[in-house]
């Protein structure tokens, strides 16, 4: 069975860091691409950043580029996304997801095969 369980969410000022990760199990990570979500109150969960199974490839949203870095240690089974200079319109639900084929939208959440339950980063003013 497959597992995703995001941890190192929070509560957090603007500007500060955050650093999340999504552990995984039950499947072979390598051969999956990741991605990471969010959810805001109200609104529809969106695209936040993604990295291909070697990791030669990196995707980011407008909002996060330059501020939020996305990586992974297959020997771990752990996927990460390291969130500098916060900003309070980053408060969201964050979730980390797994695509196995090679094709497909990174960028749409309907590529995705495996969800973790999400991990709630609060950022304040």
């Amino acid at each position: 069975q497959v597992q995703l369980v995001e941890s190192g969410g929070g509560l957090v000022h603007a500007g500060g860091s955050l650093s999340l990760s999504c552990a995984a199990s039950g499947h072979t990570f390598e051969i999956y691409d990741m991605g990471w979500f969010r959810q805001a109150p109200g609104k529809e969960r969106e695209f936040v950043a993604a990295i291909t199974r070697s990791s030669r490839n990196t995707y980011y949203a407008d909002s996060v580029k330059g501020r939020f870095t996305i990586s992974r240690d297959n020997a771990k089974n752990t996927l990460y996304l390291q969130m500098d200079s916060l900003k309070p319109e980053d408060t969201a639900v964050y979730y980390c997801a797994s695509k196995q084929s090679y094709y497909g939208d990174f960028y749409s959440r309907a590529t995705y095969d495996y969800w973790g339950q999400g991990t709630q980063v609060t950022v304040s003013s």
